[in-house]
């Protein structure tokens, strides 16, 4: 049974037919490991001091703004490759320029280690993040040791058959509490943005705490932004952002998107892109398509030096080329591809481009919506993205020490940047997004 929620996503099937195991995630930010995965060798010269960080109950961004305070100096100097998650200890490089080993001898924040491993004359971005290492443990597991020990087998001995998992774009894409992301960029793509802004500031959903639920009913019933000015929770700024604005400028629903950066607003479009994306591979599983393998008309794309996927470098298989293309999949020096779509996506041939354009024309979508005039900063060409996820999860069982009477696993498991962790658990685990947010 996929929860819901995972369908609203489009998200429709397991690809795994095993029970789920159940359980929680993150029950202490201890259970989340993530380190890092990266080529760079550093030396002793140059303008950038480049420490390895590892951090506890972090939300990078909000440990940059308190490091740069901290040190005195500009949030700009500091350069890291990738987020990571929140509620986790995650361990990775991170760059500051023109600061010496002295500067930062008496740094000290809470739940974050700091150790300087080098300089470099390139600060670090995000071309520097090749994938992350993930050990993850799942508490409060219902089962005996010996049943859960075999179906954890169960199912790693079909993901490996199926050679990896679905792709998908998991939950933190589209809002753990508040899954809107990606139908708000549904309401952007057709100009309809007063239903867009609303979606934001004003729908609640069952998750959230009884006030906010209350206040964002009261606004969304009442359209009354200045009494929401003043019921609003503090914590939710972006929401009150847009509102004070729509308060100075009324009616001028466009206008209230521009109070938020543009990779806040980016995202609902990726999202909705994501929601498409995740349909299109659910529809290929059932039409008997597989993941791993070409057919006439899929378009590959190919391994590039790092051993990352290159979706800028793709080519479309036909009768003449499938079998050398299957050969490089076998190989995983290919990946086949589907659309994240934009104004100017190609689509697959044949079969595989059949299946993607029922999905999209399904929307009632066209492609030049994703010009998006009003809003120009948001409009995406379009790209194409690999359907299958390559990992080969290793596991350990035990008992639970936080949950008497019940079991725990850990996962160990490596992704390349841009994957989903949860996109590996949910095919064990088998349960409510939230229990793994």
């Amino acid at each position: 049974m996929i929860p819901p929620i995972e369908k609203k996503m489009g998200i429709e099937l397991y690809s795994t037919h095993t029970e789920g195991i159940g359980g929680v995630l993150r029950q202490e930010p201890e259970d989340f490991i993530v380190n890092e995965i990266t080529n760079r060798e550093e030396g002793d010269s140059g303008k950038h001091l480049i420490l390895e960080i590892t951090k506890t109950n972090w939300d990078m961004h909000h440990l940059i703004r308190d490091m740069s305070r901290k040190l005195g100096i500009s949030q700009k100097r500091i350069g890291f490759a990738g987020t990571k998650d929140k509620r986790a200890r995650t361990t990775q490089k991170i760059s500051i320029y023109d600061i010496s080993e002295e500067d930062i001898e008496g740094f000290h924040l809470k739940d974050v280690e700091l150790k300087v491993i080098g300089r470099s004359s390139r600060s670090i971005g995000l071309g520097d993040l090749y994938g992350n290492e993930f050990s993850i443990t799942i508490r409060d597991i219902d089962l005996k040791p010996a049943e859960l020990e075999r179906t954890l087998q169960e199912t790693t001995d079909e993901i490996r058959s199926f050679g990896g998992v679905p792709n998908f774009f998991g939950i933190q894409r589209f809002g753990a509490i508040r899954p809107v992301t990606h139908t708000i960029g549904e309401h952007i793509l057709k100009e309809d943005f007063e239903t867009a802004a609303l979606t934001y500031i004003a729908q609640s959903f069952p998750d959230e705490t009884d006030d906010v639920k209350e206040v964002r009913d009261y606004v969304m019933e009442t359209r009354d932004f200045v009494e929401g000015l003043k019921r609003y929770p503090l914590r939710l700024r972006y929401e009150r952002a847009m509102m004070h604005y729509l308060v100075e400028n009324p009616g001028d629903f466009v206008g209230s998107f521009t109070v938020l950066s543009e990779n806040i607003s980016r995202m609902f479009i990726h999202a909705y892109q994501s929601y498409i994306f995740n349909r299109i591979i659910c529809k290929r599983i059932e039409k008997g398509l597989a993941l791993d393998k070409a057919y006439p008309g899929d378009i590959l794309c190919f391994k590039n030096k790092e051993g990352l996927p290159d979706v800028k470098k793709v080519q479309e298989a036909n009768e003449d080329n499938v079998s050398g293309m299957n050969n490089l999949l076998k190989r995983r020096r290919a990946f086949v591809t589907a659309p994240l779509a934009g104004y100017e996506t190609e689509f697959a041939s044949e079969i595989p481009g059949d299946i993607e354009k029922e999905i999209f024309n399904e929307t009632g979508m066209k492609q030049e919506q994703f010009k998006i005039a009003k809003l120009s900063a948001l409009s995406s060409r379009g790209l194409r993205r690999e359907i299958l996820l390559h990992c080969e999860p290793v596991f350990k069982t035990g008992e639970d020490e936080l949950n008497p009477g019940k079991s725990k696993a850990t996962l160990t498991f490596s992704l390349p940047k841009g994957s989903y962790a949860t996109t590996v658990l949910r095919e064990y685990m088998k349960t409510e997004p939230l229990k793994m947010s």
